[in-house]
């Protein structure tokens, strides 16, 4: 029987019809294996995975295929969002015997969870050089039969191999100057100067790197610096990967030149974004920063915020493309675009929701305004994209346009849109996820003025705390409609939580989420902290595994490790807590040893290098939260572009934030005090003032 009806993945709940008979990750399946003696498949993959779903309508879905798996494997499925420490443990084996790795992925266990053969996706019939999925299942079911003792070698030689792979390196100190250069330098070798962003095909963007880049430059005044953030986040904004009528921004482009996406979005990559955008129109007044901070956070709000006040994982890639779609519908000559044909086929297609044919353009916009669209956007007789079809995109010399014409095409455009079969949303909320938005959504809320986007931060941390909480500050990594899930927070749920906590204190003044974030980061001293300063994935009494993962480098979020030395610096400077700040220059070593060498993987620990090098910079704004003086203070204390400002707003010689107290009104007015590295200046009441403290190089007074 198929036994994933009852969980909360909406990626293991896709499963839950297949004629596969899918256990979840639990002791049970294994103890099945070992009565059955019979290997496990491990399936591993999420909802808006593209490759995922066609792996599952090939050969999950097959009635021989899951015939065969039903009777010679105990099949586990794992949504790799739930449990990213699975993800990890297995993943490293994967990458490790096959020099590469993705998703879906594929391995194949022994009954004691340990690992003996690897790939990603298999093909139904062999392609490509792929061997065909049943011909490995026969192949693997071979050797369990025949080969049992060699399979038993692989497994424990692959298992000593991954446990006795250790971090090492010398470096007990966080990064200073000369590392922090070193990396701008490493960034610079690595840029694309000619389309923007690091490296080439595929790309993805380089958030963590951006909020490095913005930090150094606000702290050095370097300009190649901001000069690469400037020209990465033009080119993404214009092209393909960022959605030109709905804002926000799909998970990377397929091409060098962010043409062409790989369509799912993700609430990772568009909360992270959010805030760059926000940071770049900090730093610089741009325009075009602050329409795709707004447009970008508003497609968070809009797109996937639940009925329970938290963020969404994903939107799928692929949605239903049906004839009958007023954008998709045939005009005469169309018959063969994506889409057209009577009745509609309900097929799936990736990308199918965003891109656009030049007859699709006319049905909907009219010949004359249809001309204007696809030289505004890009769109060809021949496409960017798949049979004609294009990704809307800003391209290099596109004709000059009237605005008003552009903006009424654009609202038609997505009107018709809005008629087409939606891609699917992975409604479950992830804590760590959900943290990077809340800072995203707080800053965007106070930097232009958006209460509405403070607000839905605000509803979206009082989810955490009411659903993922306990009173231990020990977190639940999901939930869905409102219950919590079955998975233990990992460290990055912990360190971005109180990310986003200490961020959204800033802003609103309220103290209590400094409190909530210093209970998450004492479970993390206590549970994820080696004695060497250190840090684990997983807490020491999670689920013990074949390993126990440990990563300091990014990938697509920053990594748990970073993560948790940020909200470290921030936290110890919001309390002067000297065994916060102590561990944050620990766990930043790893960062001095990295620095040099991969500056586009550890980019949350420059970040993060960056504030602790500055100070950071403390500013306790006292007065009356309703006089319009506190207010002009708070709001340049949170524009203040030096790295990692720590804020607290309230009522003079106020206890919400231990930076408040002592601090009294001057002559009776609002006050701002700044402070860094025990040292304060004199408080002004003067916002000018203070816009200009917190600018440029600290100096130490």
């Amino acid at each position: 029987m198929n036994r994933l009806a009852g969980v909360t993945s909406p990626y293991l709940l896709q499963h839950a019809d297949n004629p596969v008979h899918w256990w979840p990750w639990q002791p049970e399946a294994f103890e099945e294996a070992r009565r059955r003696d019979v290997p496990v498949l491990l399936s591993v993959g999420y909802s808006a995975c593209h490759w995922c779903h066609v792996m599952a309508h090939e050969s999950f879905e097959d009635e021989s295929v899951a015939a065969y798996l039903n009777e010679h494997f105990v099949s586990v499925k794992v949504d790799r969002e739930e449990r990213p420490d699975v993800d990890a443990v297995y993943m490293e084996a994967v990458q490790a015997a096959t020099g590469h790795g993705g998703w879906p992925m594929t391995v194949f266990l022994t009954p004691e969870a340990e690992p003996f053969y690897f790939g990603t996706y298999f093909p139904p019939e062999p392609r490509h050089g792929m061997p065909g999925f049943r011909q490995v299942l026969e192949g693997v079911v071979s050797a369990w039969v025949d080969r049992r003792g060699e399979v038993g070698e692989v497994a424990g030689r692959i298992v000593r191999e991954l446990a006795g792979r250790s971090l090492s390196y010398d470096a007990p100190r966080p990064p200073g100057n000369a590392e922090l250069h070193a990396a701008l330098i490493g960034l610079t070798r690595d840029f694309d100067a000619v389309r923007g962003g690091f490296g080439g095909a595929p790309k993805f963007p380089p958030s963590m790197a951006l909020e490095f880049l913005l930090r150094h430059h606000a702290r050095t005044g370097s300009e190649a610096a901001l000069q690469m953030v400037q020209a990465t986040c033009e080119a993404m904004a214009r092209g393909g990967i960022y959605d030109q009528l709905g804002g926000g921004f799909a998970r990377y482009s397929v091409d060098a030149e962010w043409i062409v996406p790989h369509f799912e979005k993700m609430l990772y990559d568009n909360a992270l974004l959010c805030r760059v955008y926000a940071h770049l129109w900090r730093a610089t007044g741009s325009d075009l920063a602050r329409r795709v901070a707004l447009e970008t956070a508003d497609f968070l709000v809009r797109e996937l915020r639940t009925e329970q006040g938290g963020f969404a994982s994903a939107l799928d890639a692929d949605s239903p493309v049906f004839e009958d779609d007023p954008a998709a519908g045939a005009t005469e000559g169309d018959a063969g675009e994506p889409g057209a044909g009577a009745g509609g086929s309900g097929r799936h297609a990736e990308g199918a929701f965003y891109v656009w044919t030049p007859g699709q353009l006319r049905r909907v916009l009219g010949e004359a305004d249809a001309e204007v669209a696809a030289g505004y956007f890009g769109v060809t007789e021949e496409g960017t994209f798949e049979e004609g079809a294009s990704v809307l995109r800003l391209p290099d010399g596109q004709p000059l346009a009237d605005a008003e014409a552009v903006d009424s095409v654009r609202r038609r455009l997505l009107a018709a849109r809005e008629e087409r079969p939606r891609p699917e949303r992975d409604d479950k909320v992830i804590a760590a996820w959900n943290g990077l938005a809340i800072a995203a959504l707080a800053e965007t809320g106070a930097y232009f003025e958006r209460p509405d986007l403070t607000a839905a931060a605000v509803e979206a941390a009082d989810l955490l705390v009411r659903v993922h909480m306990d009173y231990h500050g020990r977190l639940t990594r999901t939930s869905r409609d409102g219950t919590p899930g079955d998975s233990a927070g990992v460290l990055e749920d912990y360190a971005d939580v109180a990310e986003g906590f200490l961020t959204l204190s800033g802003v609103t003044g309220e103290g209590v989420w400094v409190e909530f974030a210093g209970l998450l980061l004492d479970t993390v001293l206590r549970h994820f902290t080696a004695d060497d300063g250190t840090l684990f994935d997983t807490a020491d009494d999670a689920e013990t595994l074949i390993r126990r993962p440990q990563d300091p480098t990014d990938n697509a979020v920053p990594s748990g490790w970073t993560a948790a030395a940020g909200a470290l610096v921030g936290y110890a400077a919001a309390t002067g807590s000297g065994r916060h700040r102590e561990a944050a220059e620990r766990a930043l070593g790893v960062v001095t040893a990295l620095a040099g060498r991969a500056p586009r993987f550890i980019g949350w620990g420059l970040a993060a290098g960056e504030a602790l090098l500055d100070g950071p910079r403390e500013v306790a704004v006292v007065g009356d939260p309703d006089d319009p003086a506190t207010r002009r203070l708070h709001r340049a204390a949170l524009l203040g572009t030096a790295p990692g400002t720590v804020v607290a707003v309230g009522e003079p010689d106020g206890d919400e934030v231990p930076l408040l107290a002592h601090r009294p009104l001057v002559d009776g007015r609002p006050a701002a005090y700044v402070c860094r590295n025990f040292t304060c200046d004199a408080p002004t009441t003067d916002p000018d003032l203070l816009a200009a403290a917190l600018r440029g190089p600290a100096v130490d007074g």
